[in-house]
């Protein structure tokens, strides 16, 4: 079961509330997804992340074909049952990862053949394979399989790859055996050309995805450039259907996402910043690990209430940091995902009043954005 209800948009901008029901309940938009690429948060438990107001996690579809094996999650009762997650999961379609391996992959029509990061051996995913595997996890939201492009990149080679990934989205729609239970994306490409972005958008609406994933940003293009993008995409396609934008994680993304009209958004951002000791404060992001904090026994936020800021200083998790102690990850992790998460729980109710503009320039101004 999947459904769509769009609550109210903003006056003021093309924000939007939502409200997306699946089978593991319902997921309050816009959302922030933590990522949990092998099927955990790194170093949190799956309750931790759900008191931490989480709705729905993202679970990565390269990594678990290659580990555990999705015949192996399917026999454990599916990806929920396995990692003991009972809210909603969105998996990704491995094309991402698969492309990301530039120099150990071969692109054909049929699909991808690429070499395993993890041993070398030789692997192969097409759009059914994709699938396959998605539907072995038993996510409640699932990618059609596609080709991200990097950037900057060729007209032509966009263009080709473009075309491709609509091919594929189309077999990837046929190849779903579990369409009553899990709902799929089609994945608008077109790199930062408007009239590939604008055929690519116009074809997979006409396929009639559950919702529609904005691919191809956030891979190095300046943030004007994204949101021109968006502005132009996100007005191809339909208004009752959920859109995602992919890869999306630092909070002048997320802002200028939700404003023109992205429903949901993931990142590894706040986990992998926090396992390499940065804080995102209201104050701007902090290098907990820095000398300047050894003394220093406040709070990482004056404004934050997590688990984190309510037990713990500066200090002392610098410490933790400078003696290797895995609890340093853990307690920067529950921060920073807190974090986001508060963050988009106040866009949620900025739309609801209409105030987002100015809680955008509020947040901004404190964390030491230009306005």
């Amino acid at each position: 079961m999947f459904k769509f209800e769009l609550i109210k948009e903003e006056k003021h901008t093309k924000a939007r509330l939502g409200k997306i029901t699946t089978d593991h309940g319902v997921i309050e938009t816009p959302i922030f997804m933590p990522v949990g690429t092998r099927a955990t948060v790194r170093t949190m438990t799956p309750e931790e992340v759900k008191d931490l107001g989480a709705q729905i996690i993202l679970g990565n579809t390269y990594h678990l074909f290659l580990r555990p094996g999705h015949d192996i999650v399917a026999e454990a009762g599916g990806l929920h049952k396995f990692m003991n997650w009972d809210k909603p999961i969105l998996t990704d379609s491995g094309g991402f990862q698969v492309f990301s391996l530039a120099n150990n992959r071969k692109i054909t029509e049929e699909g991808v053949e690429f070499r395993s990061h993890i041993d070398g051996s030789k692997q192969f995913i097409s759009p059914e394979k994709s699938i396959e595997i998605q539907n072995a996890l038993g996510s409640d939201i699932m990618m059609a399989f596609d080709e991200c492009v990097s950037y900057p990149a060729d007209y032509d080679y966009v263009k080709q790859s473009m075309e491709r990934t609509t091919r594929w989205a189309e077999r990837s729609k046929k190849a779903n055996k579990n369409p009553d239970h899990q709902a799929m994306f089609g994945i608008v490409q077109g790199g930062m050309f408007k009239d590939l972005r604008e055929q690519s958008a116009k074809d997979l609406v006409a396929m009639d995805f559950e919702g529609y994933s904005i691919g191809g940003l956030s891979v190095g293009e300046p943030l004007e450039l994204m949101n021109e993008m968006l502005d132009f995409t996100l007005d191809l396609l339909p208004k009752d259907k959920p859109r995602y934008n992919m890869g999306v994680g630092t909070p002048d993304y997320l802002f200028e996402s939700v404003i023109r009209g992205i429903d949901m958004a993931d990142c590894v951002l706040p986990t992998r910043i926090a396992r390499n000791g940065t804080a995102l404060t209201s104050r701007g992001n902090l290098v907990v690990k820095n000398a300047s904090y050894k003394r220093d026994f406040t709070k990482l936020d004056p404004e934050c209430d997590c688990y984190t800021c309510k037990n713990y200083s500066r200090a002392y998790i610098r410490h933790l940091f400078s003696v290797n102690e895995i609890l340093a990850y853990r307690l920067l992790t529950i921060h920073n995902l807190y974090f986001l998460l508060k963050m988009m729980e106040n866009i949620r109710e900025a739309i609801k009043n209409d105030t987002l503009l100015k809680y955008k320039d509020d947040f901004y101004r404190k964390f030491g954005y230009n306005i």
